[in-house]
């Protein structure tokens, strides 16, 4: 091959391996020999420069020893040192023709002698921006100049190893860049993947595994759309859509992971770009499940606090003045200001002239001790209405225990407020008259009579209304209701404020004089008598009524209080005995009955009040069968002293005074709930009814049909199974109105039945009018029903006349098993007395089975 081929044949080689990324050692090497192939008698070194310290050191060398290559390491670049370091710092080539004459090289004289080096001829090395990288030199034996030729020789073998090493230094610098990058995607916290434009995995980085669970194997060749949960799917699609589009995107979407389960992931999606073309998309994951979770429980809280009755109010804990940062529309709802007019500053604007400064302290001492507290003030809205607040305090903490907010929470309880003084309210006063009640009035008293340094001058009155009774009968109760009304009125604008004025029951009323002397109270109750004698105007009846007063004074040897109203009553029933529209005082005597009557009048009252009345249950057996197809409630009274009191001895007694209703509203109510709890516990179609008695008074009462359909309505009972028991006498009187009453309650479902038919009445003609279920004969007519002829021959008139006109029959007081067999022979439908069971209490009735044996 020709010197000029082979030259050819050495670039051709070299620019392979500067093109395939030959390591540079071998390409110098390849430049070194080529340089010396042509210079044949030269030897040839290249010398790498640092641009640490700026020096130059043999790095590839031709035709050199070891021990100079070795003593030629970093030699400092210069203007003046030898040939290398001056073409260095010159960036031009400098040729040395004797080195020996050369005084820059008077340094490395000893170095060249022992190599036996004469001349030197030294291109730079230079990189396209012109920064020097190294020295390429040839040397030579004897005094030598370059010709043209070698020159560019030279030229060209220190620009091919420029080229060799910035080729190096650019496949470096991509190598470096590639391992950041790989660095970065390896390292990353986040998962990292990347994508084809199809949407298929591509790569995947070690947290994208830590994250879901898919190997990368698992993972690349897989498009996105089989992790993605369904609902998601379309969003995700159009996200990477617009990547490829080159749109960056940033959403959340729920992902399965290897178990199946669901994550809530934030995804990035960024173009890949490259050569101005878009490649692919690479996609960033972060897991927000449980950032998700607390925001959703976050919205959630606030959709609750948003949604909340009551008002939210809190406020800055950091800050002295506790400004309010946050109130909810429930806050401004209920005191009408708005949250820009809130926000910023103390909430005591809500106070006023009536906030109880006590429960404002007690607030302010929690917020001192950075604890809960609870209270009711009376706050006002800005219109300045009053308003109750049930205010809940709270204190919130931070991670590091630090208290940095307060929370109240506000309760507009003012109907509550309202409810509640109307309770006390009914608790304390009669609820016809708006006067002091029973209990109350017997309080004020006591308290005097304990606590009062002049309890020698309290004077107790008890007043009651001379024929009050035939005007409530005659004229209706709603006339009576409102003679009481008006009556209370007149005695209460009569009253001296240090006094006391009660209904005691009934038309009963109690007054308390208190700092009256003899002549003083002699004095007021004349005023009474004379007050009470002028004429009422109730609707259009003038009513002209008188009372009767008795009179008790304060006696040391009084054991209590309550024998001051005792006596009273005792000086108003000999008043009464008098002639009426007179007052008596207390003399000290008093008869036995008196005495009885008086006492039992009281503790009547007191035994509504302790809940001392029960009730007993007796059944009514179908006369056929024996079955248990109804019960007849009737009331107890269990004295705490007298032990057992019969219904004869208190039932009279409470008609007269009024008491009657609340006992008839109580067992009504009573029993209604009591057959709820026994047919909870019985098949359906063993369901029993309950018979309860009612009160002539109380039947004639206006409201009296709403007040059953409310009992119905609390307690559960259905209608049918609830049968009202009235004599012949509620029937008799004022028919019409009867009739209205019995119409509305069979219209509602409820039953009715006459007690004691027959002993009142002959004519059985009236029957026909009254639209009743059942009538009950007396104990009178049932015995010895089986031997005496005029008995039996009034039972079968009762019981056929009956049953033509569609009304059952029920015998009472049946207690021998001919009665029974008579009976049922005459066609009677059921039956009730002490054959079957006595009166017994609830938990007895329930023991009973659903057939009586005889």
């Amino acid at each position: 091959m020709t010197p000029a081929r082979q030259v050819l044949a050495d670039l051709q080689h070299i620019q392979n391996q500067i093109a395939h990324h030959a390591p540079l050692d071998d390409i110098l090497s390849a430049i070194i020999d080529m340089v010396a192939a042509q210079l044949s008698d030269a030897s040839v070194s290249f010398m790498l420069l640092s641009p640490e310290d700026n020096t130059l050191s043999v790095v590839a060398s031709h035709g050199l020893s070891d021990t100079y290559c070795q003593a030629a390491q970093q030699v400092p670049v210069g203007p003046n040192i030898a040939s290398c370091g001056a073409s260095a710092y010159r960036k031009k080539i400098v040729i040395t023709p004797d080195i020996e004459a050369d005084i820059n090289w008077h340094t490395f004289l000893p170095l060249t002698r022992a190599e036996g080096l004469v001349s030197c001829w030294s291109a730079p090395v230079l990189s396209v921006d012109d920064t020097t990288l190294g020295t390429f030199a040839t040397y030579y034996r004897d005094i030598r100049e370059p010709t043209q030729l070698e020159t560019t020789q030279l030229m060209q073998a220190a620009n091919l190893v420029a080229l060799a090493i910035a080729r190096q230094q650019d496949r470096q610098a991509v190598q470096r860049q590639e391992q950041r990058f790989s660095s970065l995607f390896t390292q990353q916290h986040d998962a990292v993947f990347e994508m084809d434009l199809t949407g298929h995995f591509l790569n995947t980085n070690p947290a994208v595994t830590r994250l879901i669970g898919f190997s990368p194997e698992q993972l690349v060749g897989v498009h996105f759309e089989k992790f993605v949960v369904k609902k998601d799917y379309a969003r995700t699609q159009e996200a990477f859509e617009q990547a490829c589009l080159g749109r960056p995107q940033y959403f959340d979407i729920d992902v399965y992971n290897v178990q199946q389960h669901i994550l809530r992931l934030h995804i990035t999606n960024l173009p890949i770009i490259v050569d101005n073309k878009i490649v692919g998309v690479y996609g960033i994951a972060r897991d927000v499940s449980a950032q998700y979770q607390q925001e959703a429980e976050l919205r959630l809280l606030q959709r609750g606090i948003d949604a909340s009755r009551n008002g939210v109010v809190m406020a800055d804990a950091s800050v002295p003045e506790l400004p309010v940062v946050y109130v909810n529309a429930a806050f401004e709802e209920i005191t009408g200001y708005s949250k820009a007019e809130a926000v910023g500053v103390n909430c005591r604007f809500l106070q006023g002239e009536g906030t109880d400064p006590d429960a404002v302290a007690q607030v302010r001492l929690a917020i001192t001790e950075r604890r809960e507290q609870q209270v009711t003030l009376l706050n006002y809205r800005k219109d300045g209405t009053p308003f109750w607040n049930l205010f809940s305090l709270a204190p919130v903490f931070d991670e590091q225990g630090e208290c940095t907010h307060f929370v109240g929470i506000q309760q507009d309880v003012t109907r509550q407020q309202e409810n509640e003084e109307k309770l006390r309210f009914q608790r304390t006063h009669d609820q016809l008259t708006g006067l002091l009640n029973r209990p109350s009035f017997e309080f004020h008293l006591n308290h005097l009579y304990h606590h009062s340094p002049d309890a020698q001058q309290i004077r107790v009155l008890v007043m009651n209304l001379d024929g009050f009774k035939s005007i409530n009968e005659g004229l209706e109760h709603y006339v009576g209701d409102c003679l009481l009304q008006a009556v209370a009125e007149r005695l209460t604008s009569w009253l001296q404020p240090e006094d006391y004025i009660a209904r005691l029951g009934g038309d009963d009323f109690g007054i308390l004089l208190f700092k009256a002397d003899e002549d003083a109270v002699a004095q007021a109750a004349e005023n009474l008598l004379t007050l009470l004698s002028r004429p009422f105007v109730v609707n259009e009846h003038v009513l002209h009524i008188s009372a009767s007063l008795g009179i008790s004074s304060f006696d040391s040897k009084l054991h209590d209080s309550s024998e001051l109203i005792q006596r009273a009553h005792v000086a108003l029933h000999e008043a009464k005995l008098q002639g009426r529209n007179i007052w008596q005082c207390y003399t000290g005597q008093i008869s036995a009955p008196t005495l009885e009557h008086i006492s039992l009048r009281r503790e009547m009252f007191e035994a509504i009040e302790e809940q001392q009345f029960v009730v007993y249950y007796q059944p009514l057996v179908d006369a056929r069968t024996g079955e248990v197809r109804s019960l007849e409630a009737l009331i107890r009274w269990h004295h705490p002293e007298r032990g057992m009191v019969p219904p004869n001895d208190f039932i009279p007694l409470a008609e007269h005074t009024g008491q009657i209703i609340s006992i008839d509203q109580w067992v009504l109510r009573q029993a209604c709930l009591d057959t709820v709890a026994m047919n909870a516990s019985r098949p359906h179609a063993q369901s029993v009814a309950v018979a309860v008695n009612i009160s002539p008074i109380h039947f004639r009462r206006a409201g009296f049909v709403n007040e059953v359909q409310q009992v119905l309505a609390e307690s559960g009972l259905a209608p049918y199974l609830l049968e009202l028991e009235v004599t012949e006498g509620v029937l008799m009187s004022g028919a019409d109105t009867v009739i209205k009453q019995l119409d509305a309650l069979r219209h509602y479902g409820v039953r009715v039945a006459i007690d004691d038919f027959g002993t009142g009445f002959s004519s059985l003609s009236y029957l026909r009018q009254l639209p009743i279920n059942k009538v009950k004969l007396d104990r009178c007519f049932i015995e010895g029903i089986d031997h005496q002829r005029d008995s039996a021959a009034i039972v079968q008139g009762v019981i056929t006349m009956a049953h033509n006109l569609g009304l059952q029959v029920v015998a009472e007081g049946v207690e021998a098993h001919a009665e029974w067999e008579d009976l049922t022979r005459r066609g009677c439908d059921f039956l009730q007395g002490y054959l079957f069971s006595r009166p017994v209490p609830l938990i007895d009735v329930m023991a009973l089975p659903n057939r009586l044996p005889v």
